[in-house]
């Protein structure tokens, strides 16, 4: 059986699938909420290929 994947120390529980309780449920939930699984863009400083040709 699969591990939790915020604890990875208990095996998921069906009710909470993939995570084995409420409370990692809830840390990957505030984890999306604030941003931590963003992908990073690209920096805003650069120049874009538009400002290049123009």
């Amino acid at each position: 059986m699969a591990t939790c994947p915020i604890c990875r120390r208990a095996p998921a529980d069906a009710k909470y699938k993939p995570f084995c309780s409420k409370r990692c449920a809830d840390v990957d939930l505030q984890r999306w909420f604030v941003g931590s699984y963003a992908i990073p863009g690209p920096d805003d400083d650069a120049p874009s290929r538009d400002d290049e040709e123009a």
